[in-house]
Formats: C-alpha cells, structure tokens, sequence
C-alpha cells in the first residue's frame, strides 16, 4: 500500500480543491484512437448558465488582430477553420483545414498574466484559438508558436464578470496531443502522451497523478462515478483505452460519443448546496482524417456535422455561419445549412 499513498494523497487534495471551487466548470475532453489515421476528439461545454454558441467557417487569408488595444499581434490566417463561437463574440474551440484541433476547457488554477503584462501585446481570449488554428498545421508549430511569441491575456471574464480561466487540449492529424495552461505568465506544457481524457481542476501534473492511482486499482470492477472533474477525467481515459479500435469513422464518432456522455453531467443535473454546478450544454466531435466537426445540442433530437471538405476556404471566400438556435431538426450532414454571414465581432 505504501506505493499508492503519494497518489491518495494527491487524489485527496485534488478532490477538495475541485468541490470549493466557487465557479465549477464540469467541461470534458476525449481523445478516441481508432486504426491507422483515424482519430475523433470529443468534448462537452459544461456551464451554469447558458451559453449560446454557433458554428462559422472562416476562409484562407483573412487579415486579424489579437486585441483592439494598440499593442497587438496582427496575422493573416493560411489556413481555414471551423470555429464554435459563443455569444458571438468568442472562440471556445475549432479545427482547420490542416485536421489541427484546439479545445479550451474551464481550469480554476488558472492565472494568465505576471506583473509585466502591461508592456506586452495584448492577446484577447475572444480570438487566442483562431491565432492558433489560422498559423499552424501541427501540434508541434503551436508549440513552436507558443514558446516564440510574447503576449498578455486580455478579455478574461465573461458573463457578468466571471473569470474565463482556462486551459487548452491540442491535438493534430497524427494525434499527437498536448495540454498546456498559464501559471503567472508562464505557459506550461504537457505532452499528453497515452493519456486520452482531460477535464477541469486540479492542473495537468496533478491530474495524471490521479489517473495512475486509479490505473493501479483498475477500473474492470470499480471506478470513481461522480461528476467532479477528476472522477470525470478517470472514467473518460479509462473507457478510451478499453473500447473497440475500429477503421470505420462513423462508428468511431459513435464511440467517442458514448465515452463521452459517460463522463458528462446531466442536464438539469443539481446538487443541493451547490448552485455553481455545471451541467453539459453541448457536445461536439472533431475528425481529422475526414474534417468532419459534429455539433450535438444535449437539448436537440440529434447530432449533425459540417465538412470542411465541402466549403470555399479560398482567399476571398465569404464567411459562413450555422445558427445553432435554428437546428433541432437537423441530423447527419448539415453543410448546405451554413449561410453567408459578417464576421463575428470579438468581444476584446
């Protein structure tokens, strides 16, 4: 028993830091490996209120700027993308052209900026995924982009004022995957390496602690079942790492699907005492191999997607949009639903 008492102690703090939290997101992100190239990347928008969020597609070539403050970061995108922008104002997640996916999870411990912030350019988090998908191909150029450029986060709260603490999940074509998270300043990052589920709280080093605690006790017969994020996070790489591996990338989204409903809290879901507790809003599934994104409202009869393969990301082309609020309909391939749309105004 001696060798687990550092992973109890750690899954014990961790624990507690999770249920104090005063603003708890219950966001969860699922890494699905199947044959050869085939990769599905799951994830669930987990909040206490709602959170309005549609789909735009945004084309080569489009000039951008980090922040509407002087001191900036300008780009212009070579790669298209799809993004989901909540509000319509800011980007959660997206994938581009290249099959690069970037996820943004709610993570407490989170703290952006050091004390020279004020001198450097200022980056808004409403815009900090499209600076990534728009320059990089890969996992290891975001990397690269990350360690190169210096920056401040601006626009950290949302929502009455309710800090967007956050840490990001990244993964390419070829699954190779990282997970990285500020700390004063600092960015920290983590190759993921085997691990295939990241959630909220405690910060990444912490949580692979607890994942190996409950590796050892195996999950055949018993595994943590509440909704805090680590017990999420356990269930979520357990199941990735137990299910079919299949070719097939329909039954793929099918799979990641069921792992990921599995770890997710369920809507309406309460506890008493806890009015800050998050339940899943909406799910979305990212396919590099084919450059499927599927949008799944927990709210709608069904899930659909939009093929990258199928829209103009030419230089030039108009940006398209998809009013998630207009959908309960929609199941299977919805590309011809996307409509020309005026770029969303970031919410610096």
């Amino acid at each position: 028993m001696k060798t687990l008492k550092p992973y109890l102690i750690a899954a014990a703090a961790s624990a507690a830091a999770v249920i104090s939290a005063p603003h708890a997101g219950a966001c969860s992100r699922v890494f699905y490996q199947g044959t050869d190239s085939l990769f599905v990347i799951g994830r669930s928008l987990d909040w206490k209120t709602p959170i309005p969020t549609n789909v735009y597609i945004y084309p080569r070539g489009m000039k951008k700027v980090s922040s509407d403050q002087a001191n900036h970061i300008s780009w212009t995108s070579k790669y298209g993308a799809v993004y989901a922008v909540s509000y319509d104002g800011g980007i959660t997640e997206g994938m581009n052209e290249k099959g690069l996916v970037i996820n943004g999870l709610f993570c407490k411990g989170t703290i952006y900026n050091d004390d020279n912030a004020a001198k450097k350019p200022q980056m808004s988090l409403s815009v900090f995924v499209a600076w990534m998908l728009d320059q990089c191909a890969t996992t290891d150029e975001v990397v690269k982009l990350l360690d190169n450029t210096s920056f401040a986060i601006q626009g950290a709260t949302f929502d009455g004022g309710t800090v967007s603490a956050l840490h990001w999940g990244v993964t390419d074509k070829t699954g190779k995957s990282v997970i990285f998270e500020f700390d004063h300043g600092k960015i920290n990052i983590y190759d993921m390496g085997d691990y295939r589920a990241m959630t909220n709280d405690p910060n990444w080093p912490q949580m692979t602690a607890i994942i190996n605690y409950w590796e050892k006790i195996g999950g055949k017969n018993m595994l943590p079942g509440t909704v805090s994020s680590p017990d999420r996070c356990v269930r979520a790489n357990y199941f990735a790492h137990h299910v079919k591996t299949v070719d097939d990338p329909d039954l793929a989204v099918s799979i990641c699907r069921s792992i990921l409903v599995n770890s997710c809290v369920p809507y309406t879901y309460e506890i008493e005492g806890q009015p800050e507790l998050s339940s899943t809003q909406w799910r979305t599934y990212s396919v590099p191999c084919n450059l499927r994104y599927y949008f799944e409202m927990v709210t709608n009869p069904g899930y659909y997607y939009v093929d990258l393969n199928k829209v103009n990301l030419r230089k030039g082309a108009k940006v398209m949009k998809l009013d998630t609020s207009k959908t309960s309909d929609l199941v299977g391939d919805a590309t011809h639903r996307l409509k020309p749309s005026a770029p969303f105004t970031p919410m610096y």
